[in-house]
């Protein structure tokens, strides 16, 4: 079975910086969305970008501006450069890929 595996969480201060990572540990072809969706504490969990096989891109308005998303197709990894952080920013983000893949979940928190 594939697995998403998530790395590049952790605590950092409004204004700084993290790239989160998300690797498929199994083989996966001609996926042609993968994206980044996070939840916040007592919130709903919401699309933050999404990237399509050519590299089309969108994201969410909230962060638009500040995060980009990428992928390497060779290594089955999609990326999101997240600068400029928020604290509102703080949730737990799950890589998606395709309609069926997820990540576990990768902390980030942000303080102020």
């Amino acid at each position: 079975q594939v697995q998403l595996v998530e790395s590049g969480g952790g605590l950092v201060q409004a204004g700084g910086s993290l790239r989160l990572s998300c690797a498929a540990s199994g083989r996966i072809f001609m996926i042609n969305d993968m994206g980044w969706y996070r939840q916040a504490p007592g919130k709903q969990r919401e699309l933050v970008a999404s990237i399509t096989i050519t590299g089309s891109t969108n994201y969410a308005d909230s962060v638009k501006g500040r995060f980009t998303i990428s992928r390497d197709n060779a290594k089955n990894t999609v990326y999101l450069q997240m600068n400029s952080l928020k604290p509102e920013d703080t949730a737990v983000y799950y890589c998606n890929m395709g309609p069926h893949y997820w990540g576990q979940g990768t902390q980030v928190t942000v303080s102020s």
